[in-house]
């Protein structure tokens, strides 16, 4: 079942990011694969701060928003150069 929930979060927090990164999404797959990219990166993210989402639902997908929407940035500027 936890992975389940690990991939609803997932592409929640893949589309959430698209839609706040004024983008029209990725897809299913491809939201899936940037929450989860996303809640890596925003794992890492909020440990160099020294913060956690106490393993709760809404801090685990408040975490993967917030590192989807790095890695979007970060892919639209290495598109860029």
């Amino acid at each position: 079942m936890n992975f389940v929930w690990f991939l609803l979060i997932g592409g929640l927090a893949g589309w959430l990011a698209g839609r706040i990164m004024k983008g029209g999404g990725f897809g299913i797959l491809g939201d899936i694969v940037v929450g989860i990219v996303g809640g890596i990166i925003g794992g890492w993210l909020f440990g160099l701060f020294g913060l956690s989402s106490d393993g709760s639902l809404i801090g685990a997908l408040v975490t993967a928003v917030v590192g989807a929407i790095v890695l979007i940035a970060l892919v639209r500027a290495l598109k860029k150069s």
